[in-house]
């Protein structure tokens, strides 16, 4: 069989907000603003660019589903063209100045603006990318190792998580220049990652998401049955969603478990 792409999604509200800001890019397929109850399993061959990204509205502004949603489908149009990390970086300021142009005019979107952190999967290598506090994690045997850069100022002692960005796509009144955090990952069978919007991480710690990853890594062996695999890919999903929703499901949850099959 040739190499694969499996994608687990899932975009859930949570439990206290009342609608869903964030928006999810699968190759060409997007999720915007959009709530699903069960983990969707996506399977692309491994071989054209295809994105996997999370894109979260920012609260407290106006318009984050529809900022969220400019950017997801941006990159799902353009994403089979990013083959580099030149590519990639040139897409997210393209997608910043969408968000400002697409505000231009219109007082109801004033400031609208979205985070952003994903991956483009090329038959060797992953390129890592992130503009805001949304998040990428390779899982490995030992644990989540966080390939992204959260743009949030240096954290007290005692403290875990903060409401404050630094830089996101759009999110203020005139256009402001971004620096896309852009890395290059090794990437063959057998690999995992995480994409997910901070309504997954603020709330669950990463060791209990890792204790949840860990539990469906055996149907997930590159080795296995596809199947066994997209069923535990599925189950882990799931499992993701239902640790921030009891840890209180304080924010919109968006999530994508992505795993390179053979």
């Amino acid at each position: 069989m040739a190499a694969y792409i499996a994608v687990s999604a899932l975009s859930h509200e949570g439990l206290v907000r009342e609608h869903n800001e964030d928006s999810l890019t699968v190759g060409p397929w997007t999720l915007c603003a959009t709530v699903t109850t069960n983990p969707q399993t996506l399977l692309f061959p491994l071989g054209p660019p295809c994105v996997v990204a999370v894109a979260d509205g920012l609260g407290g502004h106006p318009g984050g589903e529809v900022a969220s949603a400019l950017v997801a489908r941006r990159l799902a149009a353009t994403g089979g063209a990013l083959c580099d990390e030149e590519a990639v970086r040139a897409e997210l300021q393209e997608c910043n100045r969408a968000v400002y142009a697409a505000a231009a005019g219109e007082p109801e979107l004033a400031a609208m603006g979205t985070t952003v952190a994903g991956l483009v999967l090329l038959p060797d290598e992953a390129l890592a990318f992130n503009v805001g506090d949304s998040r990428v994690y390779r899982v490995t045997a030992d644990g989540l190792r966080r390939v992204s850069v959260d743009d949030s100022p240096p954290l007290p002692p005692g403290r875990r998580t903060t409401s404050v960005v630094t830089q996101t796509l759009g999110g203020s009144l005139g256009l402001t220049f971004v620096e896309p955090h852009v890395r290059t990952e090794p990437l063959a069978a057998g690999d995992r990652y995480l994409v997910c919007s901070d309504g997954l991480t603020d709330p669950v710690p990463e060791e209990e998401l890792y204790a949840a990853l860990a539990r469906s890594a055996e149907g997930g062996r590159a080795d296995g049955d596809q199947a066994d695999g997209e069923r535990a890919d599925g189950k882990a999903a799931f499992e993701l969603w239902r640790a921030a929703i009891e840890a209180g499901g304080p924010d919109n949850i968006t999530l994508a478990l992505v795993r390179i099959g053979a």
